[in-house]
């Protein structure tokens, strides 16, 4: 997907602004070699891979400061980008090579630690991973968890309101932020690093630049909610014939355990099979492998049993009803990281089988098995012999409705056919009121289909916003809108 025609005509940087640019990070973190810029240029599934005069990598919000200032004064595009494992090509620069990277890597300092008022200040290069330490470091938890945790920052997390395992519990991204510093287009810093849990004072400025990929301004710290460890977790894998098993006991479990229900994660029998044989040591739990497989964790504030005693009068019921098949209570911290690792494998393990058509969707919980059903009949209809690798977040709704290429297939011939598949499977998720992004934002991939999908109210009020905070759209030009 190319730059919109309708993208603003933005300077293309000489050697003067860049030498300009430079001047502000220092030459070591203002990159012009092709080599040491790869790694900003290309999203790790290689559907995007752009190119820039500049990367610039600023170490304080003073400088990410004074680099937009200049850029707005000279009409030039600032594509930020954190930890580069977008999924929508939001964080890669066009190819025609006009627009300057800002990266917020050398960001990633932890400010600051309140273990009483469970609150951190992490700036927007930290690591998911580092954040997480940083908790447990101070006796908290920081329930965000994705499979990039190691290498995705919280900058990007914030800018894509990223999900993750634990939205059934604590919410995605954007109910995990009680305060923000953002660099404005213009140069201007709004920092309300404040951390209060009632702050009633006229528009919610913060949420706006949450989930806004970067068109607005850049996120450069945060102040993030902590929460108290649970003192117990009982996790099991279990086996369900068919999806409207996986709902009933999906209601089953949210009755029995409440809140205390933090995780119910669902995996398809393709996928833990690709999984199984592409992801050295890693085992599926069961003699057979199940036609689905759902991740069910229980915690509990307390290290009493009532976790454990939980889950297994759950699945003892759920069996003896006929909702489950079998199941598998783990016994060990070590187990249940093993059965972990098996939802966490799923997109890595799939590049083995050739091409993957992705989607990132949403529906009520109560349509999943209508959806799924449906879209399996759609994409061997326009694909025969494609195979859907479902999986993903049952709890709250969200499906990874993957598609691997027919066995013996051509790669190229087959992704030639995304966007395709791509309309059909999003056709068929607003046909029943569900979104065509759940948690991985709109980016290059989903800009023009956001068209479709919103009123013309919707899109009206989205780019007044952006023009009130970025008048010369310099930020992420040609990105969500």
């Amino acid at each position: 997907m190319s730059r919109p025609a309708s993208a603003p005509s933005l300077a293309v940087p000489d050697a003067n602004l860049i030498q300009r640019f430079a001047e502000i990070v220092g030459p070591g973190h203002a990159l012009t070699d092709a080599g040491e810029q790869a790694a900003y240029l290309r999203e790790w599934r290689d559907r995007y891979v752009g190119t820039t005069p500049l990367v610039l990598r600023p170490g304080s919000t003073e400088e990410v400061s004074r680099i937009l200032a200049l850029a707005n004064e000279a009409r030039v595009g600032i594509v930020p980008q954190a930890g580069n494992t977008g999924l929508v090509g939001g964080q890669i620069p066009f190819e025609d090579g006009r627009d300057i990277v800002l990266s917020v890597a050398r960001l990633n300092r932890i400010r600051a630690r309140d273990a009483a008022g469970q609150t951190l200040v992490a700036e927007a290069g930290v690591t998911l991973a580092d954040v997480q330490r940083a908790a447990d470091e101070a006796g908290r938890l920081f329930p965000l968890s994705l499979a990039a945790e190691g290498s995705c920052q919280i900058g990007g997390n914030l800018a894509t309101n990223a999900g993750g395992v634990n939205v059934l519990a604590y919410g995605n991204a954007r109910q995990l932020v009680m305060g923000l510093e953002v660099v404005l287009a213009d140069g201007r810093i709004w920092s309300s690093l404040k951390a209060l849990k009632k702050d009633n004072t006229g528009y919610d400025l913060r949420d706006l630049f949450i989930g806004s990929e970067g068109t607005l301004g850049i996120i450069t710290a945060a102040t993030l909610r902590l929460f108290h460890r649970p003192a117990e977790k009982a996790t099991a894998f279990v086996a369900a014939d068919d999806l409207d098993q996986v709902l009933e006991l999906f209601k089953r479990a949210e009755a029995t355990a409440g809140g205390q229900l933090t995780a119910f994660e669902f995996i398809a029998a393709r996928g833990v099979e690709i999984c199984v044989r592409h992801v050295p040591g890693v085992r599926q739990p069961f003699a057979e492998t199940p036609n689905w497989s759902v991740l069910v964790e229980i915690s509990s504030p307390e290290e009493d049993g009532r976790a454990a005693a939980m889950l297994e009068g759950l699945l003892a019921g759920a069996i003896e009803d006929g909702i489950a098949t079998d199941a598998v209570i783990a016994q060990s911290l070590q187990q249940a990281k093993e059965f972990w690792r098996l939802r966490e494998e799923m997109s890595d393990a799939q590049k083995h089988e050739g091409g993957s058509i992705k989607h990132d969707v949403s529906v009520t919980v109560s349509r999943m098995p209508e959806f799924i059903r449906r879209a399996d009949a759609i994409v061997e209809t326009l694909c025969p012999g494609a195979r859907p690798v479902p999986f993903g977040h049952f709890g709250d709704g969200n499906v990874h409705y993957n598609v691997t290429q027919p066995a013996g297939m051509e790669k190229a011939r087959y992704l030639d056919l995304w966007e395709d598949m791509q309309a059909a499977v999003h056709a068929l998720v607003v046909d029943m009121d569900g979104s065509i992004s759940a948690e991985h934002g709109i980016g290059r991939m989903k800009r023009d289909e956001l068209l479709h999908v919103k009123s013309t109210v919707e899109m009206d009020l989205m780019r007044a916003i952006k023009r009130a905070f970025d008048p010369h759209q310099i930020l992420n030009p040609g990105k969500v809108l």
